[in-house]
């Protein structure tokens, strides 16, 4: 079967098994897979576009986007949930920052603007992403302790799915986007894809 030329060159994701990126980051896809364990991240992403799987497709490339990416990912779909013309709130600023220039001052930026942050900015997300990138709790001392697996992986996980919810959108619109945006940056781009995104079957 020709490969869907939808996952052709995704450049920055490793090329390991899906399976055995999911568990490190302690992961799990709801759907019953047919692909082997195996198979590399293209071809799970074909199965579950084809099952309709979005939730599980953003799932997948929550955990196959290296860290940088993967938290660019998730501020623009934070992006998506502010209202036009709004400033940046501290945590989303933190986590760009870090994307732009990831050293550990910026880490330590991000780390602090989590802390500080009200319960319902969202915006969280993407810090906590940022704070936990490497697999430790986060800059200074902290690079001593392991974070939670797969705590920046669920963090820009999160991220999306409230820009889903936030969108007004139905699912398959709203999901079909983001997914293309984490193609677009595991090819090497920007991820800036606001055009209609592809839906399977369309």
């Amino acid at each position: 079967m020709a490969m869907n030329t939808r996952f052709l060159n995704l450049t920055k994701i490793p090329k390991q098994p899906a399976a055995r990126l999911l568990s490190q980051a302690n992961a799990e896809l709801d759907t019953e897979l047919n692909a082997p364990a195996s198979a590399p991240v293209e071809v799970v992403l074909e199965e579950l576009e084809q099952k309709g799987a979005l939730i599980d497709m953003l799932r997948l490339l929550s955990v196959a986007l290296p860290a940088r990416e993967r938290v660019w990912w998730s501020c623009l779909a934070a992006r998506d949930t502010l209202k036009d013309g709004a400033k940046l709130p501290p945590p989303l600023a933190a986590a760009e920052a870090w994307v732009f220039k990831p050293t550990e001052e910026n880490r330590a930026v991000a780390h602090h603007a989590v802390q500080h942050a009200s319960m319902k900015d969202d915006t969280k997300h993407c810090a906590m992403a940022v704070q936990f990138c490497d697999g430790t709790l986060g800059p200074g001392e902290l690079a001593h302790h392991a974070a939670p697996p797969g705590g920046s992986e669920v963090s820009a996980f999160a991220m999306n799915v409230v820009a889903i919810g936030r969108s007004g959108k139905p699912l398959e619109i709203a999901a079909a986007l983001l997914i293309d945006r984490a193609l677009d940056i595991a090819r090497g781009g920007s991820g800036r894809v606001e055009k209609q995104p592809s839906v399977a079957g369309a």
